[in-house]
């Protein structure tokens, strides 16, 4: 018996340290994470606001006019395509969701004479559309379904997303349509092969917008979306680790007392939640959307950490000096809790 018990022992223990071995080569979801810079940024502009007034910025009312009839209010204006991009080299960002961000594929469908200073202006069929252009080299994007202005990153050296083999892929986000809520996906999730290991699941949400019931109601079946069901019978946040954020279109502490979305928000982020705030929550909190309210969030089921909003928190300056952006971009450095 002596024999056979050394043996064993001898067997198991070789067992072991091959199964060590192999699972050092395959990081699981549980890997532990460094520090990472994650930010929300609605690019978007829009008419009314006070484009025409001193001083004279080279955005004015004709300018906003265009942007409106032929861009979408997205990112299309090229001094804010350059101060976006100069804005990104500063940050070093590791994950990013845009919402409103042009998607360059319309520029055959937009007359010539709608060109000028605006991105269709040099671009050609081939091109790098917007995200990728303010973002710079070693970068991936993808958008949400009959959305393209709504879009997540990665930077390469972090990780890669799954299911999107480019630098671009136009609807590689997964998400499903609301029904009576508009055209496309404000919903999407995206899945992040992690370079370090394991993975990371990040929604991006762009709530519908307006204070009208039914489109409070829309922006409930959105975050039910996130947090409930995605529509493939699995909340949006279905990884291990998730990072939840976008434009939420409501505001969690000044509106809760009327808008149901923003109560919503409250049964799923906060405290004794699975998700806590990483952004700032609170009726004194900077307020990201026209000086007024603090709409554009982050949060996680893992991750803590702090926030800045550009042009309101000190050490971050504003994307752009001129009145263009109506929301200002968060910038979050996130670590595991």
């Amino acid at each position: 018996m002596g024999g056979l018990q050394q043996y064993l022992r001898v067997t198991l223990m070789s067992v072991a340290v091959v199964y060590a071995g192999a699972c050092a080569d395959e990081p699981t979801a549980e890997t532990p994470m460094a520090p990472f810079v994650v930010v929300t940024f609605n690019t978007g502009t829009s008419e009314n606001m006070g484009h025409d007034a001193p001083p004279d910025d080279g955005y004015d009312g004709a300018k906003a006019k265009i942007s409106d009839t032929w861009y979408g209010d997205g990112l299309a204006w090229l001094p804010a395509v350059a101060a976006t991009r100069a804005f990104f080299a500063e940050i070093a960002a590791d994950v990013v969701v845009f919402q409103e961000i042009f998607w360059a594929g319309r520029c055959p469908d937009i007359p010539t004479d709608a060109h000028d200073d605006f991105y269709c202006k040099s671009w050609q069929a081939g091109d790098i559309t917007v995200a990728l252009d303010v973002l710079g080299p070693g970068w991936q994007v993808m958008c949400n379904p009959g959305k393209p202005d709504k879009c997540a990153a990665v930077r390469r050296a972090f990780g890669s997303f799954q299911g999107c083999k480019e630098d671009f892929c136009l609807e590689g986000m997964q998400g499903f349509q609301v029904n009576d809520c508009g055209k496309g996906v404000r919903t999407g999730r995206a899945t992040i092969d992690l370079v370090a290991g394991g993975s990371l699941t990040v929604v991006n949400i762009h709530g519908s917008s307006g204070f009208k019931a039914e489109v409070q109601a829309c922006r409930v079946k959105q975050f039910d979306q996130a947090f409930v069901d995605l529509g493939d019978g699995e909340p949006g946040a279905n990884g291990a680790r998730n990072l939840v954020m976008g434009d939420l279109n409501t505001d969690p502490a000044r509106f809760a007392d009327f808008d149901p979305s923003a109560a919503r928000i409250h049964d799923f982020v906060g405290p004794d939640k699975a998700f806590q705030f990483l952004s700032e929550v609170g009726k004194d909190a900077p307020p990201s959307y026209q000086g007024i309210v603090n709409i554009d969030h982050v949060t996680s089921d893992a991750f803590e950490g702090t926030c800045k909003v550009a042009g309101l928190t000190d050490e971050l300056p504003a994307v752009i000096d001129a009145i263009y952006f109506d929301h200002k971009p968060v910038v979050c450095t996130a670590k595991p809790r």
